[in-house]
């Protein structure tokens, strides 16, 4: 049975990596494992050592920490019975969409920002 610490950790993974725009096995190369590792890292089905955890956080630019980012509020759901929150980074299109809005130049990016915030206020 997986872990709900290990199920975060791979989802922050797996988010990260789609941030990047990096495949697992892009990923399993440049740390050096096999990408059917990462598969089971980022579904929470095997644990990430604290080694490998570094490593990866190495390959991906963030600091160990933004593996944890958001647990607290995972916790804090789960123990008040509350429903869970609908996973976005779990979304491949919203991840994609977040992509490619960061692909967007800045300006262009503020004033699509801007564009958005209307639409949701008209509606």
């Amino acid at each position: 049975m997986k872990h709900p610490v290990d199920a975060h950790v791979g989802k922050r993974i797996r988010h990260r990596r789609w941030m990047v725009g990096m495949t697992q096995q892009q990923l399993a190369e440049r740390v050096g494992i096999k990408f059917q590792q990462i598969q089971k890292y980022e579904t929470g089905m095997n644990r990430v050592s604290a080694s490998r955890l570094w490593d990866i956080a190495a390959v991906l630019e963030v600091p160990i920490a933004f593996f944890f980012d958001g647990l607290e509020a995972a916790d804090s759901a789960a123990n008040d019975g509350a429903a869970p929150e609908h996973d976005l980074m779990a979304d491949k299109e919203a991840l994609s969409l977040v992509r490619i809005f960061h692909a967007i130049p800045e300006q262009q990016r503020r004033r699509l920002f801007d564009l958005a915030r209307v639409l949701t206020d008209a509606a």
